[in-house]
């Protein structure tokens, strides 16, 4: 009996040993922790209370977007050359990402206008012609004083917003848009490649129809802050990544739980929210793996902040 005592015992001392000394991976099921979480003093989350319905948008005159996609940095490929100034300049060949959104409503009963001219943000009573504002893979600072303040007081008289990919990298030192974002910021990312899409949330608008699993080809980006109480409705299985996770800058991934869509209410207004959408085949009709079930998601989480279908279920 002492024999084998002393054999289980320095089994389960060398086990604790090994697993005290073993490397820790950078791709760990935890990724990066203590992300932070700040408070922005508004009321956001999932509780629909946070809302304003204040009577502001009527669906008897139809549903409006407008598409915002001024850049003040980098500028993604898929919006092509910068527009002109005004409301609906004329698109150009290149212009692929606004095209997209302006057939998506005309072929989804909504109408879209679109600018990159900031003084068409001037006011929220501009902003309240629309059901929701989307700002589409702009960069840096594109905001004035003005725009800010219409912003602002726009989602707070029950305004949508939907932000899509590099709309993480814009206002990065203004705390309220980076809680309208859902308490998320780019910060990151590594190779852009393929990688397989978890649909977590079958019930929302934007998520009903969809596979479990899908494969598609992004940046996958990595987040500073990275969201909190909102509800996640897709996630990128890191483990698919096959040339890894890892960003430019050294973020090693989320981990187990890499959101890149989610939904929130924020301020009064309503948030719909995705990283996706890097790659210009994802908005033309070059066939790209997936596609068709990220159009399908971005198109129902438009019609959910809209007010056409039920919102952040």
């Amino acid at each position: 009996m002492r024999s084998k005592l002393s054999i289980a015992t320095a089994i389960a001392a060398a086990t604790l040993l090994l697993t005290a000394t073993a490397p820790s991976s950078a791709a760990s099921p935890e990724g990066a922790r203590n992300l932070g979480d700040p408070d922005y003093g508004v009321c956001r989350g999932t509780d629909p209370r946070c809302y304003h319905d204040w009577g502001n948008f009527d669906p008897a005159e139809g549903y409006k977007l407008l598409v915002y996609s001024r850049t003040a940095g980098p500028r993604h490929a898929h919006l092509g050359t910068p527009l002109g100034p005004g409301l609906n300049p004329p698109l150009g060949a290149d212009n692929v990402a606004v095209a997209a959104m302006v057939k998506l409503g005309q072929q989804n009963g909504f109408a879209v206008d679109y600018t990159e001219d900031v003084t068409q943000l001037s006011s929220a009573g501009r902003l309240l012609n629309y059901n929701a504002v989307m700002f589409l893979s702009t960069t840096r600072d594109t905001l004035d004083d003005s725009a800010q303040t219409a912003l602002r007081q726009y989602v707070r008289a029950g305004g949508g917003f939907i932000g899509v990919h590099n709309a993480f990298g814009t206002e990065y030192n203004w705390p309220w848009y980076e809680g309208l974002l859902g308490n998320a910021n780019f910060y990151d990312h590594g190779a852009n490649q393929p990688g397989t899409v978890v649909t977590v949330n079958r019930r929302d608008a934007s998520t009903q129809g969809l596979p479990r699993t899908w494969t598609f080809t992004d940046e996958w980006y990595n987040l500073v802050p990275a969201p909190t109480r909102v509800r996640v409705l897709a996630e990128v299985d890191e483990d698919t990544l096959a040339r890894g996770v890892r960003g430019s800058l050294g973020h090693p991934g989320h981990g187990e739980h890499h959101p890149v869509s989610w939904c929130q209410y924020y301020d009064g207004g309503k948030a719909w929210l995705t990283t996706l959408g890097h790659d210009v085949k994802a908005w033309t009709d070059e066939p790209m793996d997936g596609d068709q079930h990220f159009v399908r998601h971005l198109l129902g989480g438009v019609k959910s902040v809209l007010g056409m279908a039920p919102f952040c279920r």
